[in-house]
């Protein structure tokens, strides 16, 4: 929790920040708040962070994207939402540092991943997928992948507040959604690279400034 609440609660004044404070009119403010309910945040600190949107914190708050070369060539994109750049850069410099990698120039890896949202849910009993699928088009539904009756929504990221209104608005609860980087060419690795290359990622995901993590592993 000492990690999470903080992390969320990032999250949750960016949105604010970036879309304003109802939910009802922002998706990714929504599905933060969802984010933070089951986490068990206390209502206070979901306030707390919606009002910080419209304070001086939140304009000390920016958004800058690290990218990184890891053990064995693995390619590592980071998303990060700090107040001190400084203090940012240097820490992750210092992972990869440690772990036998390098930090790269801004922009090195933005053909390697496509931004997409990505949205999952549990189709309803009863409910045909092929009829959501064709439901969600007009919503920009790119692509649905459907395991076990757990469905995955891949839409453009620009169509992430049309593709979570879609699914709602077909009476359906989302569990999950954001935006996510997928690899164009993902790669394979061993068992031995995979647990040096999950040290450096454990790293960096508990570090308090970064967001989210996306690799070009398989």
């Amino acid at each position: 929790m000492s990690k999470t609440f903080p992390k969320i609660s990032k999250a949750i004044t960016m949105a604010a920040k970036e879309a304003g404070p109802d939910p009802a009119n922002n998706a990714k403010l929504r599905l933060a708040i969802q984010q933070a309910k089951a986490a068990n945040m206390p209502k206070d600190n979901v306030e707390n962070a919606i009002k910080r949107a419209s304070g001086k914190d939140a304009a000390d708050i920016k958004e800058i994207n690290y990218e990184g070369k890891g053990p064995h060539g693995v390619m590592i994109f980071i998303e990060c939402a700090t107040d001190n750049s400084n203090r940012s850069v240097a820490n992750i410099k210092t992972y990869f540092n440690k772990a036998g990698g390098q930090i790269l120039p801004s922009g090195s890896l933005e053909f390697l991943f496509k931004r997409k949202a990505v949205v999952q849910f549990d189709v309803p009993p009863g409910m045909d997928v092929e009829e959501v699928e064709l439901a969600l088009i007009d919503a920009g539904l790119e692509e649905l992948e459907v395991n076990e009756g757990t469905a995955y929504a891949y839409a453009d990221f620009t169509d992430f507040g049309k593709i979570t209104a879609g699914i709602e608005g077909l009476g359906i609860e989302i569990k999950k959604a954001g935006l996510e980087r997928i690899p164009t060419s993902p790669k394979d690795f061993t068992e031995e690279q995979m647990n040096e290359i999950e040290t450096l990622l454990d790293k960096l995901e508990d570090d308090e400034d970064v967001q989210a993590v996306f690799t070009d592993v398989n």
